[in-house]
C-alpha cells in the first residue's frame, strides 16, 4: 500500500507522517486489496481537516473529517474509512 501525504497550509512533520502510516496500517489488516491512498491534511482558520481517497480493487472510497485537533480528525477519518471498507468487503463476499 502506497500512501501519498499532502499538506495544505500545514507542514507535514515526521510525527504526523508516522501517525498516518500507523493508522492506515489498521485498514490494511481489514482489507488486503488496497493499492493506493491519497491523504490531504488542511488547516482552515480553527478547523483541522483530514480527507482521503482510498483506491481499492474495484472501487474508490472517499472520506473527510474535521476537528479542532489534527490527530482527532485523522482518527475520525480512519473510523469513517474503516466502516466504508468493511461495507465494500461485505458486498464483495456476498457475490
Amino acid at each position: 500500500m502506497q500512501i501519498n501525504l499532502t499538506g495544505h497550509h500545514v507542514e507535514i512533520t515526521t510525527s504526523l507522517r508516522d501517525y498516518v502510516n500507523s493508522k492506515f496500517a489498521k485498514l490494511e489488516r481489514h482489507f488486503d486489496h488496497i493499492s493506493n491512498v491519497h491523504v490531504v491534511l488542511t488547516v482552515e482558520k480553527l478547523n483541522q481537516i483530514a480527507e482521503s481517497t482510498v483506491h481499492l480493487k474495484g472501487a474508490d472510497v472517499h472520506a473527510k473529517a474535521e476537528n479542532a485537533d489534527m490527530y482527532a480528525s485523522i482518527d475520525a477519518l480512519i473510523d469513517k474509512l474503516d466502516r466504508q471498507i468493511l461495507k465494500h468487503k461485505g458486498k464483495i463476499t456476498q457475490h
